[in-house]
């Protein structure tokens, strides 16, 4: 769906992108990550041919976004992160305005909007005036008016930003549903629990650059060199059982998944590099050498705290 090679933006000295590849598979759910300044706004400006890039290609469904910026228009739905709403209009005419800039009928526009309207919860404020609408509603209408024209990918900056639990909540409901009817999305936030939670991929910003990117467990793994698994363990260095923690260190890091382990009083962490049917017969090895097993599981991974690593903070 998306391909980015070399993508670069520079603003006289200042190198906002800097040598960007990316490539997005179609009906992926893509969250961009990275503090203020990191480049992914102007990234996603770029994408939706919105802003000019000083080098590189960027493609959508094959067509060109740096040469052909109307084409791509109309391939792309944008919600920006500060949003504009024409508050003299009511909601359904906010959307019938939208559809007439793609040269749609009132009758088709009506009919499209309603639906949309549906799928984000505003069905019962056709008739209200934007600007009675709270934060929350207006940000969905915002997504609602960038499907108005059908667009195979949906780039949203920033959707959630000042929104309070609830309309958060309600925001990410509607892009999971988007996901599962199979439109590709583009979001960034600094909600990165959410953005973990509806993301089936990830990309990593710091200083212009795209420090890591991939699905979601894969750059976790890739950060740690492996999932980490936790064992917890009865009797440890019990003199009956006749386990001790060198025994258990040696024993592990024979097995070719195991990169590292450490120790705590009662509890082994590994860092596993395997897949899940390795994972299943490290188990087994482990009981059949008689080790007593109380718990074992897999971390699941922080995005901030993937965040932090990575990017060094």
């Amino acid at each position: 769906m998306l391909d980015i090679v070399g993508l670069t933006k520079r603003y006289g000295r200042f190198l906002a992108v800097d040598e960007l590849n990316l490539h997005i598979d179609k009906g992926e759910i893509f969250g961009f990550v990275g503090p203020n300044g990191a480049g992914k706004t102007t990234t996603m400006k770029i994408i939706c041919g919105l802003l000019d890039a000083t080098k590189g290609v960027v493609t959508v469904d094959g067509i060109d976004a740096l040469k052909r910026a109307d084409d791509i228009k109309r391939k792309v739905g944008y919600v920006p992160d500060f949003f504009g709403v024409y508050d003299n209009l009511k909601t359904m005419e906010y959307m019938e305005f939208f559809a007439s800039m793609y040269g749609m009928g009132k009758s088709d526009a009506d009919k499209i909007a309603d639906g949309l309207l549906e799928l984000v919860n505003l069905s019962d404020k056709k008739d209200v005036f934007v600007d009675t609408l709270s934060r929350g509603m207006k940000q969905r209408l915002c997504v609602a008016r960038a499907l108005i024209h059908n667009p195979d990918l949906l780039v949203l900056d920033e959707p959630n930003s000042g929104l309070d639990p609830r309309a958060r909540f309600e925001m990410k409901e509607v892009l999971k549903n988007l996901g599962a009817m199979g439109k590709t999305i583009i979001i960034s936030s600094h909600i990165l629990p959410e953005l973990s939670e509806m993301c089936t991929s990830i990309g990593i910003m710091d200083r212009g650059h795209l420090v890591t990117a991939g699905h979601v467990d894969e750059v976790m793994n890739r950060s740690h060199g492996g999932a980490r698994i936790h064992v917890k363990i009865v009797d440890m260095n019990d003199d009956e059982t006749g386990i001790s923690k060198d025994k258990l260190n040696t024993m592990l890091l024979e097995q070719p998944d195991v990169n590292k382990v450490s120790f705590t009083e009662d509890e082994m962490l590994l860092t596993f590099s395997g897949d899940e049917k390795a994972l299943a017969k490290l188990l087994k090895i482990l009981v059949e050498n008689g080790i007593m097993i109380s718990g074992f599981y897999k971390e699941k991974e922080d995005l901030e705290t993937l965040f932090l690593d990575i990017t060094g903070n």
